[in-house]
């Protein structure tokens, strides 16, 4: 009998971390190979981990709902047939953890692993993982040193369970304080000492906060946030953290294309099987303009600009729930048909759960229907790393002045454009708006939708 481990998979080619929402068995159970034993949420996506071998379930290695990074062990497995219990993801890992070993940081003791970043000046603290290397030999991984620090924990107290007696996630996630034994005097006394022979300043003094009271009662409900929300939350927050938002809004007369979609929305329903809404055109309007203005096909990442050639546009899809943004890959090579169809398989996944990985990558800019529920007026959050998003909002029938100095009736639209301002500036988003709103002009009763 040995023990394998199974790692978290590479679930995308841009993914670095995900969380396990939910385990599919438990400790005791009898898997088999390819067996769905998890389900990993990484970017809004729902997907299933299979097990790498048969055997029983020994040991859950992770906490539910925590961010982890790919390749991380979640799981132990007991096989038969194996003498050695180190498996191929042991391998891995012990291999791993040699390369992070020649960029290790020397430090006094053990107990020195956990460092209080926050009272080290800025560029002294190296935000790369490394592997932290003690004067007695010890190793601990950028994961036992996270957990570690989260939990106030001295790893100089923690017994490694792991190979050569190297500590381990699970060595600290079932570490107690209160198993410690007392120090040894000798450590004791030379600590006092230590203690006695410094300086004594007296400490300031500090007020205590005040007090919070908790404004919750027996009514209310605490939900705490599934795997896909909490994707949503993080992206959002490192959105409006890092991108300077500039917002910029213009009208639009679409008269011409209400007629058109008219003229069109019945037959396409009868002959392809679905309502046509406005949304296609939208997007057509976008990418005619993406051609023209290729720095708003861009992504900001690591303090560089990326270009990108291919334009495929990120689509927003609400659920009773929850918030998606899937992919329409080479937008530009569909005509508004197309387009609509891929909406429509997009929003359809979206709904039923059955988005892929490769569904919500590779997006360069974001179009947002947001006059689907009435919206007037809005400011979109970028979809990061993208340049830039921009909110449809709905159509309402308004009297504009005519060049005669009277009025007429039409069908008017705000678009609303948020712009990453390290990339594009005032005048490049009025350019691009501009065109914009002269594409959906332009649409005619005459214009051809395949």
């Amino acid at each position: 009998m040995g023990i394998k481990k199974i790692l978290l998979p590479g679930l995308g080619e841009s993914v670095t971390e995900a969380s396990i929402t939910n385990w599919l068995v438990k400790e005791g159970d009898t898997v088999e190979r390819y067996q769905p034993i998890a389900e990993a949420v990484s970017d809004k996506v729902t997907t299933e981990i299979p097990s790498d071998f048969s055997g029983v379930v020994k040991s859950f290695l992770i906490d539910l709902d925590v961010d982890v990074p790919i390749h991380t062990p979640i799981m132990e497995i007991e096989v038969e047939g194996e003498g050695d219990s180190t498996s191929t993801s042991d391998i891995q890992e012990e291999s791993a953890a040699l390369q992070e070993e020649t960029t290790a940081a020397p430090v006094k003791s053990a107990g020195d692993a956990i460092v209080n970043t926050s009272e080290m000046p800025s560029d002294e603290v190296n935000t790369k993982p490394e592997k932290i290397v003690s004067e007695k030999g010890a190793r601990f991984s950028p994961a036992v040193l996270k957990i570690a620090g989260e939990r106030g924990i001295d790893l100089s107290q923690v017994k490694g369970t792991g190979k050569g007696g190297r500590i381990t996630r699970k060595d600290v996630l079932n570490f107690k304080p209160e198993s410690v034994k007392q120090e040894p005097a000798a450590m004791h006394d030379m600590v006092a000492s230590q203690v006695s022979e410094a300086p004594v300043q007296s400490a300031p003094e500090v007020k205590s906060a005040p007090k919070t009271e908790s404004i919750s009662n027996s009514q209310d409900t605490i939900v705490k946030p599934d795997g896909v929300r909490k994707a949503i939350a993080k992206r959002m927050v490192q959105s409006v953290n890092e991108i300077p938002h500039a917002w910029l809004m213009v009208e639009a007369d679409v008269t011409e294309l209400v007629k058109l979609r008219n003229k069109y929305k019945d037959d396409f329903k009868r002959n392809e099987g679905i309502s046509l809404s406005f949304y296609p055109f939208f997007i057509k309007a976008v990418v005619q303009a993406l051609k023209k203005h290729p720095k708003f096909n861009a992504s900001w990442v690591d303090n560089v600009i990326t270009y990108h050639k291919d334009i495929n546009i990120s689509v927003a899809v609400a659920t009773d729930e929850h918030l998606f943004v899937p992919v329409i890959r080479n937008a530009d090579q569909y005509s508004v048909m197309g387009i609509a169809k891929e909406v429509k398989r997009l929003a359809d996944a979206a709904r039923q759960g059955n988005l892929s990985n490769e569904d919500m990558q590779g997006g360069t800019m974001t179009v947002n229907n947001t006059g689907s529920f009435g919206s007037i007026m809005s400011q979109g959050i970028i979809n990061y790393p993208q340049a830039a998003i921009l909110q449809i909002e709905s159509i309402n029938k308004r009297l504009v002045p005519t060049e005669d100095g009277g009025f007429k009736a039409a069908d008017m639209i705000n678009l609303c454009l948020s712009i990453d301002h390290r990339i594009l500036d005032g005048l490049q988003a009025g350019r691009f708006l501009k065109d914009v709103k002269e594409n959906l002009s332009h649409f005619t009763k005459e214009s051809d939708i395949y």
